[in-house]
């Protein structure tokens, strides 16, 4: 499995989660900078309330879910690779075999442009 569509999701949820808390919320906000950084302050002051609430606080729990998940099945890809496992093997996980051939191969013999699945593993 590629982490690149958990990663894509990830992002949507927190962006949609984020959004829907600051959106909708009122408050105030400040920053002060001082020569000594450690005297420098941000404050924030926001509240929320409503469905903005429950729909910003759930997406954006499960849009951090998904980009640790996203995190762990990149690091598990990485380390396949490391070991021999081919980038393009059977996604184990979710029950998916590629044995037959698909649409991608058959379209091949129309477009010459096009990468056979033999052509790829001696290309990557």
């Amino acid at each position: 499995m590629k982490a690149d569509r958990p990663l894509i999701g990830a992002v949507l949820l927190l962006a949609t989660g984020l959004s829907l808390v600051f959106i909708y919320g009122t408050g105030t906000s400040g920053f002060n900078i001082a020569f000594p950084f450690s005297g420098s302050t941000l404050h924030l002051d926001l509240t929320t309330s409503g469905l903005a609430v429950l729909g910003g606080v759930a997406c954006t729990a499960l849009g951090a879910l998904l980009l640790v998940w996203a995190f762990l099945v990149a690091i598990v890809c990485q380390i396949g690779m490391l070991l021999g496992r081919d980038r393009y093997a059977d996604d184990r996980y979710f029950g998916r075999h590629s044995s037959e051939p698909d649409d991608s191969d058959r379209n091949s013999e129309r477009n010459p442009l096009s990468i056979t699945g033999e052509q790829r593993h001696t290309l990557f």
